[in-house]
Parts: structure tokens; sequence; C-alpha cells
């Protein structure tokens, strides 16, 4: 629902937002301007008697005299007849410039303001804050939920949130921008109210000229009591009475009130306070403009300059998420359907099976809904059954279509027969978690089973046929499941070169290095062929021959390192690993690029603990290669025989060198007196717990065997620092790209 409200006005008022936006930004920078320009006496040097006695001094017929809200004094006057305004020295009463103000800040001011339309521009821009302050807020749920809790937000980073590369544009933009767009809209929304009479701004209503007035020859203005106790720092308005009217008085506007002066006796005859709402009304507008307190204008200017490029992100992020929703033929409602599919996914693989699903129930007679489970209803009418087919994302949480399932869970009342169908990959240590904690859940919620929970290994087609076919007979009907996965869209990288390891210690393992192939098109020769773009850690998939099923390895090297570099150990039976290790230079694979964020260095200085086995260095060594900054880096790694598979071994030994790695530590498991990496962890418990109490951050890679070990390692490790590996996890100072 969030997301709905979130969404909604963001499409529907981005222009108006953006345009609001952007004119607030340049009009931030007024501020600024005028303080730099403004000579501002200390509280209690000046009256306002002896300001008003030194403008007179300098201009022949002063009509008022003026404190902006930067501290600027400016003087309006008559020179000849002719209307004039300068600013001036507070003190001295010297000339500073003239005041002229700017045609461009004008025309930008009422288009903010008003969107140069009137009354019904002034509305509409009312509006454009209030839904500027639908999104601040919405948009900082969201942000909460994606970050864990409302303390992130704020928190530095400590490392990059999961989502594609214009997901974390718009999600860290937004991060920044957040509090400062929320400040914008709330105060924008109290000026409308204000301008339209729905609350006052607490302003004295200027009355007649008192008829008590003496009407004698005028003192000098710098003689006037009244002006002699109003300190400059309260000064608004000074109104000179007409000259040739000696009944006509000094209307003096003060942080207090409106007050009128006797120019023969210096006496006040009348005063008008200002109501408290004044008060309010004159902070509301300093945090709005930023006018008096200019560093938080260009901070608020600087946050509604993110408005334009949250908009279009946000927009290109909503019109993908729309194009990648599948269409399912014969997709009937909710409340008339007696069979509801909901799905779990990340990258939509799993709709494709949901599909096939829906299209063979529909052939069968049954009237069948699909939706993505964020979208559990809090009942179906005529619902007989449900299935839930889910995949998992990272370690064993919910993927995308699926977070807010398990709170919707607890609302729920049509308790019918579920069967739960888990899809994932039997490489990764969580292999279908999210389906196991939803069948767990499901039978907490008391929830009938159609099915017992069922996983599939990488969406085998044997595997879904025997469940189809299972399903077919809780249903009395035959029911087969021919599932084609969609390939995904590749691109074909060319071999460059291979190093080998590991044959001697029957553990082959390769370092397989991928360019991109040479033009061959006039086009692609006039603007070159590059490589997508990647970070070390993220995945790349690959394809092997006749397959559309990916295989998934960790990333060695960035797309600035001009390659994309893999380390692969063959796997008996592995169909892609034994496809790569076949490979020559010049051969090419179809591949394509999957974001990993979550497995990234934090920022900063702090100690990094890199810890792996095998093949698992990959990523490592390459976040050492990019470790320019020469921050202090541990590498803990694990192999058979350092004659045989050491891998990286002249690269590391030249970190070692130019000191992006501070220390190295192996163990060889098949040489004399061998040792696992879990064991030399133990052995370092002390140092490592010392760099863990400074803050240091936990990176593991490798095979899910290695990584329980390592992890009950390092728990024995910070227990006597009062803490766990779940409290580094959930810090993001214990990071794992385990398969």
């Amino acid at each position: 629902m969030v997301r709905q409200i979130h969404s909604l006005p963001g499409l529907l008022a981005a222009l108006l937002v953006s345009v609001m936006a952007v004119t607030g930004a340049l009009l931030s920078l007024d501020p600024a301007i005028e303080r730099a320009g403004a000579v501002v006496p200390p509280a209690g040097t000046v009256n306002v008697a002896a300001l008003a006695e030194a403008a007179v001094a300098g201009h022949t017929e002063v009509d008022r005299i003026v404190r902006a809200t930067s501290g600027s004094i400016i003087v309006y006057y008559f020179d000849g007849g002719r209307a004039a305004a300068d600013v001036i020295d507070p003190v001295t009463g010297s000339v500073i410039a003239p005041f002229a103000p700017s045609g461009f800040t004008r025309i930008v001011t009422n288009l903010h303001r008003s969107l140069l339309l009137g009354d019904a521009g002034r509305a509409t821009a009312g509006i454009g804050a209030l839904a500027m302050v639908v999104l601040a807020v919405s948009g900082a749920a969201l942000l909460a939920a994606r970050l864990g809790g409302w303390h992130a937000i704020l928190r530095p980073i400590l490392r990059p949130v999961r989502g594609s590369a214009i997901q974390r544009l718009h999600t860290e933009i937004a991060r920044f921008a957040v509090i400062g767009l929320l400040l914008s809209g709330l105060t924008g929304c109290y000026m409308s109210l204000t301008t339209f009479g729905f609350l006052s701004d607490g302003m004295a209503l200027d009355a007649a000229t008192p008829a008590n007035v003496n009407g004698g020859a005028r003192l000098p203005v710098g003689a006037l009591q009244a002006l002699q106790t109003v300190d400059i720092v309260d000064f608004r308005e000074l109104t000179f009475p007409y000259a040739n009217d000696l009944t006509d008085v000094y209307s003096l506007t003060t942080a207090q009130g409106i007050s009128h002066i006797d120019a023969a006796t210096g006496v006040t005859l009348t005063h008008e306070p200002h109501a408290t709402a004044r008060r309010i009304y004159e902070v509301v507008y300093s945090l709005h403009t930023g006018r008096g307190v200019w560093p938080l204008a260009l901070v608020l200017g600087l946050a509604a300059l993110m408005v334009p490029v949250l908009a279009g992100s946000g927009g290109l992020i909503w019109w993908r998420r729309r194009g990648a929703l599948p269409k399912i033929r014969d997709n009937v409602g909710a409340n008339v359907a007696d069979t509801i599919i909901l799905v779990g996914s990340q990258g939509n693989a799993t709709w494709g099976v949901a599909a096939t699903l829906h299209g063979a129930l529909t052939q069968a007679g049954h009237k069948v809904h699909a939706a993505p489970m964020n979208r559990l209803a809090p009942s179906y009418a005529r619902a007989k059954r449900m299935v839930i087919m889910t995949s998992t994302y990272g370690d064993g949480t919910a993927p995308a279509s699926a977070t807010h399932f398990l709170s919707r869970l607890n609302r729920q009342t049509s308790r019918v027969p579920v069967a739960v169908l888990g899809f994932g990959d039997r490489c990764f240590p969580r292999f279908c978690q999210f389906a196991e904690d939803v069948t767990a859940a499901l039978a907490d919620n008391d929830w009938p089973e159609l099915l017992a929970t069922r996983r599939i290994d990488r969406q085998s087609a044997q595997e879904l046929t025997q469940w189809g076919a299972d399903l077919g007979s809780a249903l009395g009907h035959p029911l087969v499941l021919a599932h084609i996965p969609a390939r995904p869209r590749t691109i074909p990288l060319e071999l460059l070169e291979r190093i080998d390891y590991g044959a001697e210690v029957q553990a082959p393992t390769a370092i397989l290095r991928f360019r991109a192939p040479a033009a061959r098109t006039p086009w692609s020769r006039l603007f070159g062929v590059r490589l997508p773009r990647f970070e070390v850690g993220d995945l790349v998939g690959i394809l092997a021959p006749n397959s559309n099923l990916p295989r998934f390895y960790s990333l060695a090297s960035s797309s600035s390192d001009g390659v994309l570099e893999i380390c692969v150990r063959k796997q008996a039976g592995g169909v892609c690993s034994e496809f790569l290790h076949k490979l020559e230079p010049s051969s090419t694979v179809d591949a394509f690029i999957r974001p990993n964020p979550a497995f990234r260095p934090n920022h900063g200085k702090t100690p990094l603990i890199l810890i792996g086995a095998g093949a698992g260095i990959g990523p490592l060594a390459g976040i050492i290669r990019h470790n320019r900054g020469l921050r202090p880096v541990h590498l803990y790694w694990g192999g058979r025989d350092p004659a045989s598979d050491f891998l990286y071994e002249d690269e590391l030994t030249n970190y070692l060198a130019d000191s992006r790695l501070t220390r190295l530590k192996t163990a060889f498991s098949r040489v004399p007196g061998g040792s696992y990496v879990q064991e030399r962890i133990a052995k370092d418990a002390a140092e490592l717990r010392d760099l863990l109490r400074g803050g240091a951050q936990v990176m593991v890679c490798g095979g899910r065997d290695m990584a329980r070990g390592v992890g009950s390692a390092l728990g024995a490790v910070v227990e006597p620092l009062g803490i766990d590996l779940a409290t580094l996890r959930s810090n993001g100072r214990y990071l794992e790209d385990v398969y």
C-alpha cells in the first residue's frame, strides 16, 4: 500500500513538484547572496531612532525603512518625485548599493508561488507542496523498510542497498534529500494555508491614524523616544508621515506588533500586538525560504535539486516494474477465482512457472487468479485452494514481490488448503529458505495443507512435472506442467586468457578473463564494443550451450579493469563449469550481469578481514586490487597445496609489496601439518578480536561448508566482545557470498 501511495502522487505530480523544486532551488541562492552583502550590527548596538536618523541624513524624502530577513536595511525614498531605494549601512547611513530587485528573481518567485496563474496557481502550488509531503513521508517509510529501520536512514552508509543501478541511485538520493524535502513540503503547506486564510499569520492589523495626534512641529526622527527603545534586531519596518500633513504619524512594525508614534512628541499613541501565530509564521517563513538562515537555504536548495532526478529515476523504476510484470492471459479477478496463485520473485523468473501453472489450471476448467505475494488479500470470496510459488533472495530473505507477505498473513481470514513451491539453487547454503519460512508461518496460522512443500532446484523440468502431477492428483484430475524457462537476454563475451591451477590435487580451477568481442559491424567499429558496467562482487550469469538456466559466478574485476574476470572450479557433472573449463582463448560465451550490492566493502578506512577458500578468492582478490586508498586488508585463504593451487599467488605478492594487502594468512590442507582456514582464524583470535573491536568488516566468499566452519570460528572470536555474528550481519559488518 505504501508503494502505491508513493507512486501515484509521484507520477501525477512529477512535473508540478519538479517545477516548484527547481524554482525553489534557484531562490535558495538569494539568502546567501543577500547575507553576503548585508551589514548586520550586533544586538544592542543600534536602535531604530539612530538608524532612521542615519537614513534621513543621506536621503531627501524618506518614505519608509525596511529590515529584510537577511538583515539588510533598505531605504525607500523620493528624489525629485522619482521613487528609489538604497541598501544602506545601518550604523553610518552610507549607501552600500542601489536596491533593484532582479527581474529574473521576480519571475522565478512568482513561478514558484503561483505558477504565474494568480490565485489558481497559488492553490495549485499548495497542492504541489502537499504532494511533496506525501512523497517524502511515503518515501521515508519505503526507505526504512529497504534499509532495515528508521534509524538506518540517517546513519552513515555501511553498504550499498540492493537493487539495480537506477534503484540504488533513487534510494541514496532520497536518503540524502528526504528530510529537506519534508521540511520544504510541510512549511510550503503552511504558507499556502495562511495565504488563503485557513490559518492566521498572526499579523496585527494596522489601525487608522489615532485622533489624539499633537499636530505640532515635528521632532528630529533621532529624538523620538519610542524609536530609541526599539533595537534593530526587533525592527521590521518604519513608515514616515507625509511631509505636508502634521497630523500624520510614524507607523512602526516590530517583532511584537504595530505601533503609531506621534511625530511631535515621540510617544506611542497606539500599539496592536501580533498574535502568537506571528512568531510561528516568522519561524516557518525562515525555514521555508532560508531567509535569515542562509546555510539552511543552501541545504534545502540542494535537496530540491534532487527532485527532478528522483522524479525521473522513480518514473523509470515504475515503468520497468510495470513492463516486467508478466502478461498472464485469462487472469480472473481475486473475488471470483477458485484458485489463487501467489508469486514471490526477485527477477521475474518464477512468474514464468506461475504462468505455465495458470494456463494448465485454466485449461482444466479452473478460474485462476495470479498476483504477487505482497498483494495477499484479507479474504478471497470463492477460493478453494491457494498455491504459493516463491524464490529466495540472498541469504534466505524474501524476494522483492514478497517482502510484506508474512506481515499480511496475520490479517488473512480465508484459510484455504495451500501448497508451497520453493525455487532456488542447491549450490547456495539457504536453498529455498524463504519457502520454508512461509510454510512455517502458514502452519503457525493453522492453514490446511494441500500438498507438502516442495523445493525445485534451478527450475528443473523433471521436478516441476512431478510436482504438477502430484497437484493434479490432489485436485482429482490430470495436470501436466510443460514449462520451458525463458532465455535471459545475454551478451557475447570472448575469452581473452586463462590460468589453470589445481589439476595435481584433483581440484582443477581456472582464472578466466573475458573481454568484449571484436567489432564485426560498421556500427560497432564506429562506436566500439564495450563491456557492460559491473563491480567486483557482482555476479555474471553464464549459459552453457543448449541451456536456458544460467550459472552464476562472482566477479573478480570491475568494468574499469577492461576485462571480466571469474575464478571457476570444475565440478564433476557441472554442466556450466565443465563447459567453461573446455574453453580456449577467442571462444565466446553468452552471459549477463546481475548486480550484487549486498557484497561490497563498506566506505571508509576501517580494516577489512577477507576470508575465502578455493575459487572464493576471486572477488576477494578483486577487492584487494581496487584498494587504492590502502586501507588495512587482512586476507585469510585456504587451498590444498601451494605447489598446485595457490590461486593469485603472484598478484597477492605484489599487493603485499605495494600495501594494498596488509597481511596474508594461508592454510593448505594437503601438506604435512596441513590446516583449514577456520583453524587459522581460531589461532589468530586475539588479533582478529582487536580488529573487530576497531570496527573491521568481515567478508566471506566460498563454499557453504567452508562458510559454516568460518562462522563457527568467528562466533567464538567475537563472543568475548559481547556481540555475535547476527549483530555484525545486521550492521553490515559480516557479509557472505556463499555457493
